[in-house]
């Protein structure tokens, strides 16, 4: 007959197993970190209340330019979206044009203007 074994509790702990850690961003229900942003975002002690309201609005953001840009890209006819496309989706977006006013997205290239003067005008031919 086998023999049933019985895990005991590790580190002095009695009664039932430790539950298992849930996370800040799990119980706000969001994708962002909320310990990388408090370890990277170079905030001081204190500001703990405001980092879900802080990554909110990062998630918000970033899925707002990630939607703007896959648009783009299935305008272009591509799979995948290389920095052209975030570029496009910004500038071509003038709430978040206005916002990122003074970003460069490395390899995105330049919004495509021809001034008018250089735009040629219709004329007639057959005045022969």
């Amino acid at each position: 007959m086998e023999a049933t074994e019985t895990i005991k509790p590790v580190g002095g702990m009695k009664g039932s197993a430790r539950k298992k850690a849930v996370s800040k961003s799990l119980k706000s229900g969001l994708q962002f970190p909320f310990g990388r942003i408090s370890r990277r975002g170079g905030m001081r002690g204190g500001l703990d209340l405001v980092l879900p309201y802080l990554a909110a609005v990062l998630e918000c953001l970033a899925a707002e330019v990630l939607e703007l840009a896959g648009n783009a890209a299935r305008d272009n006819k591509k799979i995948r979206i290389i920095p052209r496309h975030v570029l496009l989706a910004m500038r071509n977006d003038e709430e978040l044009g206005k916002l990122l006013h003074g970003v460069t997205i490395a390899h995105g290239g330049v919004l495509p203007n021809i001034h008018s003067v250089f735009l040629s005008k219709k004329t007639d031919k057959r005045e022969c």
